[in-house]
């Protein structure tokens, strides 16, 4: 009884954290447990039984599997637990989720046990976790005539593990909780120093908000113990920033309920709201979960009595209140009449929260259930040979006629499947669509492992052309956390038949590149469509969607994903950009001319950015569609000309050539299956037979939004504004100022180039900045220290066969060394160059950061506090983003250069240019 052990052992550790057991996932140390169930005179036998029936994970953990063979073995008749009777043995199986389980109920339901194979069969109907091995045996045994696998069909038919749960209540009473001022990003939720605990739900939990806010809403609940707390993000946008499903099972663990008494810290129905909504990304993860999200709207912007906005000192909209939403305001969401109420007073209608799609959301439990149920209802039909019946809400399918397609639109119609009707659809219409790329993220990585295994999914979908595990934000520091947890996920990754980062075999080097990079490489078509655990998963070819764990699992497990066509926004460019500009500054001349051009409104908000890029290679490009997340959009589609598009698909080919003479490619030849369909798309269109992707013509756009290069005149830089009298307007993105507004003396104190942000030409751009700082003032010295990770080994390996690296590194102080990677994370930095392993290093800061209360300047893409940076005691610590230029500049000046000291820095040298394309990019 090793394990077991080792088991009580952790609990009393656990205890000393105020923590309760952790869950059960081995089979190895359940078996254990079930020995001493067995022996009815072990002194442990009590416990046993709670960890058995409480502590155990379900769907297709190997614990699950134990467990499920032993309930099978009661209601046989096999073995005779008193505490279990074969019908709490079925109460089991039923929360248990498919996997080992469901093959369980089947054998028992197609037994000749006539009584429990009746049992088992209503156990079954209740079920919707079954994939094709599962249906296939229902099919054979219906053809062979079995009653009760016909009886189960037909339950499925009508769906009823659906219909017969409980509605969604009418009444819903919550109790506010002002989580924050401002725009709340995830980080806050859920923490990026903290992601090697999310899979431990319980202890990650423990770093929500802060701890005071965790006894604030345990006060509430005490209070008002027959309401919900909703979290509200104050005066801005609840769940910007990454794509963390770890956030929302914080937020329902604190807030939400328990899905089944006999899973522990797995709960379901949070309610979240903000006075601008939800972040599309954070909203899906609601979803997920059976949650609510409500946009407020409870502050709106001033106008006089001309209808004329009204503006502060610093020519900022003022915001009036339109009701209170304080800490503790009582308030009643009606599902009937889709309005919130303060006692008898309508505030306002939230009609969108509770679309028929979403209250099927809600009354099941959360997303993935509505998925597999279609699905099942679909198969069992079908098997009957029989029409089946209307259950779920219609999708909503819009066709305008005479109107024509956004790119968006003709990506989603291409890929949509289950469409009812036979006319292209417009934005607004639900679609479920195939999808071609899937990433999953090394600190996320876990927790979709866990939704793979709770849907009790084993293997890949053969709809998904490629999948990716990557490794890249746990590249900075090899220590025992990272090596607790990173092999075991690439093992189960590789086994699910995904493209890892790390071989489990240890064939091939380790590659920590950055995912979103990677995903760019083996996107071979500009008509895929991607979904990848991170928000940024911002392909510059195909439209792809930055995802939560769960729905990262739903498209391996699947090869599909559910959404509304989302609208478009539509941007072009004129002008030219001065020699002396990177193309960095147009990324965020775009966000700020945009702000300028709608009075403040972000029309980019939850929407396509569709950017007519032309002349950019998706490594250039993907600097705008990367930083599209940051002016909150939903995705983002690059509009290129052809040779430009063949120019990029030439290049994906040579790196994912790369990657497969380095052994990554699997039995199933996935990464060769790339190349192919590669040098397929780029024969239609050198054949004329299908040109790049263009949106129609008489395409109908939310907005369009031209961006005049000429008014770029210098630097931009992306500045968190983390003194702003106005708290709601802090680490927003949206403040974008000209270099010159800093004077060229405010102090900096670390620069960091890496993150997704940059390429192969921003590498290059520093070592030639190096080399004529070096020429004009005889010497390179450092008075702030400069951080380097590029993006990818790909782009070292060039760097070196083209002769920069060489040049990176004689000014170095450090460089990467993969045979003794750090094993401790960095605290004090010295005035150098510091030439990290590829990965997301700092820009992640859940391994390194800098020191408390620095001021950085940046390439990466986070602004948010306590991201690269956390406070002192004495000053705000405050992340700047900018170009490489500016990064470099300022760490060699250890200051802001002023507009002249940067244009005499970056003289000859190669910045990243863009011309608007002359070509009309329309179809």
């Amino acid at each position: 009884m090793n394990l077991y052990n080792e088991y009580i052992k952790e609990i009393e550790e656990r205890k000393g954290q105020g923590l309760h057991p952790k869950p059960i996932d081995s089979a190895d140390l359940l078996n254990e447990i079930i020995a001493q169930i067995k022996d009815t005179n072990n002194a442990n036998r009590e416990d046993c039984l709670k960890f058995f029936i409480y502590n155990t994970l379900p769907g297709t953990t190997p614990a699950a599997g134990a467990k499920a063979k032993f309930l099978k073995e009661i209601i046989l008749g096999q073995e005779a637990v008193a505490e279990i009777n074969p019908t709490f043995a079925f109460e089991l199986l039923s929360h248990m989720k498919g996997g080992p389980s469901i093959v369980v109920l089947l054998d028992l339901a197609l037994g000749k046990d006539e009584a429990i194979a009746k049992q088992a069969a209503e156990v079954l109907k209740t079920q919707v976790y079954l994939y094709d091995a599962d249906m296939d045996r229902l099919k054979v045994a219906y053809e062979n005539g079995n009653a009760v696998a016909k009886d189960i069909l037909e339950s499925y038919a009508k769906a009823e593990f659906f219909t017969k749960l409980p509605e969604v209540a009418e009444e819903i009473k919550v109790v506010t909780f002002i989580a924050g001022e401002g725009d709340i990003s995830t980080d806050l939720l859920s923490p990026g120093n903290q992601a090697h605990s999310r899979s431990d739900r319980e202890l990650h939990g423990k770093c929500m908000i802060t701890p005071q806010a965790q006894e604030e809403i345990k006060a509430l609940q005490a209070q008002h113990p027959d309401k919900s707390v909703m979290l509200i993000a104050e005066k801005g946008t609840m769940g910007v920033g990454s794509s963390r499903m770890s956030g929302v099972n914080n937020v329902a663990l604190w807030t939400g309920k328990q899905a089944s008494p006999y899973v522990p810290f797995v709960n379901f129905a949070p309610i979240v709201g903000g006075t601008n909504g939800i972040s599309p990304i954070f909203l899906t993860t609601v979803d997920v979960t059976g949650g609510i999200g409500i946009d407020l709207k409870n502050w709106v912007k001033k106008t006089d009595a001309n209808g004329e906005l009204v503006r502060d000192e610093n020519g900022e909209p003022i915001l009036e209140q339109v009701y209170s939403v304080a800490t503790g305001t009582v308030l009643t969401i009606n599902t009937k009449t889709k309005k919130l109420y303060n006692g008898d007073k309508e505030l306002i209608d939230i009609s969108r929260s509770f679309t028929p799609q979403k209250m099927e959301f809600i009354k099941a439990g959360g997303s993935y259930a509505i998925v597999f149920g279609k699905k099942l209802q679909t198969f069992a039909a079908k098997t009957l040979g029989i029409e089946a019946p209307l259950v779920y809400a219609p999708s909503k399918e819009i066709h305008i006629e005479g109107q024509g397609l956004t790119a968006v639109e003709k990506i989603f119609n291409k890929n949509a499947v289950g469409t009812l009707s036979k006319n292209v659809l417009h934005a607004g219409s639900d679609v479920r669509v195939t999808v071609n790329i899937v990433g999953s993220q090394d600190t996320t990585g876990l927790m979709t492992a866990q939704e793979l295994e709770s849907m009790a999914a084993t293997v890949i979908s053969p709809i998904v052309d490629a999948a990716y595990q990557s490794g890249c934000h746990t590249a900075s520091v090899w220590d025992k956390k990272a090596q607790a947890n990173i092999p075991k996920l690439m093992q189960f990754m590789n086994d699910f038949g995904l493209i890892t980062a790390r071989d489990p075999k240890g064939v091939y080097h380790a590659m920590t590149d950055v995912i979103h990079k990677v995903l760019n490489d083996i996107t071979v078509d500009e008509w895929a469509i991607i979904i990848g655990g991170d928000s940024h998963t911002r392909m510059s070819k195909g439209v792809a969607f930055g995802a939560d764990s769960g729905t990262v699992a739903l498209a391996l497990a699947t090869g599909e994903a559910s959404m509304p066509i989302p609208q478009s926004v539509k941007v072009t460019f004129k002008g030219s950009m001065p020699d002396y500009m990177d193309f960095r500054d147009v990324v965020h001349a775009t966000q700020a001319q945009m702000l300028h051009q709608f009075g403040g409104e972000n029309v980019f908000q939850g929407r396509i950015i569709e950017v007519h890029i032309g002349t950019l290679t998706a490594d250039q490009a993907f600097t705008f569609t990367d930083w599209t997340a940051e002016m909150k959009a939903k995705a983002s589609i690059c509009i290129s000309e052809d040779e430009t598009l063949i120019e990029s698909l030439e290049i994906a080919k040579g790196r994912i050539q790369i990657m497969i003479d380095k052994g990554m490619d699997n039995k199933n030849h996935v990464l060769q299956g790339l190349i192919d369909k590669a040098n397929k798309r780029i024969a239609e269109i050198r054949s004329g037979e299908k040109p790049a992707l263009r949106p129609d013509a008489n395409a109908k756009y939310y907005a369009e939004v031209v961006v005049d290069l000429d008014q770029i005149a210098e630097p931009m830089i992306a500045d968190p504004d983390v003194n702003n009298k106005d708290v709601s307007k802090r680490y927003t993105h949206d403040t974008i100022r000209p270099l010159s507004f800093y004077g060229g003396d405010k102090k900096v104190d670390l620069g960091f180039i890496g993150s997704c942000m940059v390429h192969k030409g921003d590498m290059k751009i520093l070592a030639q900045m190096l080399k004529n700082i070096e020429k004009q003032q005889g010497k390179v010295e450092f008075k702030a220290p400069l951080v380097v990770a590029p993006p990818t080994y790909n782009i070292v390996d060039e760097l070196k066969a083209e002769g920069d690296w060489e040049v990176l590194q004689k000014y170095s102080g450090f460089e990467f060394d993969d045979n003794a990677p750090k094993a401790v994370a960095r605290t004090e930095y010295e005035n150098m160059l510091y030439l990290e392993r590829p990965g997301c290093n700092l820009c992640m800061g859940n391994q390194e950061k800098a020191s408390k209360g620095d001021t950085v300047m940046a390439t990466s893409t986070r602004l948010f506090q306590g991201r690269v940076v956390e406070d002192s005691a004495e000053k705000k610590g405050e992340s700047l983003l900018s170009s490489t230029p500016v990064v470099v500049l300022s760490t060699i000046l250890g200051r802001t250069p002023s507009i002249e000291e940067y244009k005499k820095a970056v003289e000859g040298i190669n910045l990243t240019k863009f011309a608007p394309s002359h070509k009309l990019l329309v179809g």
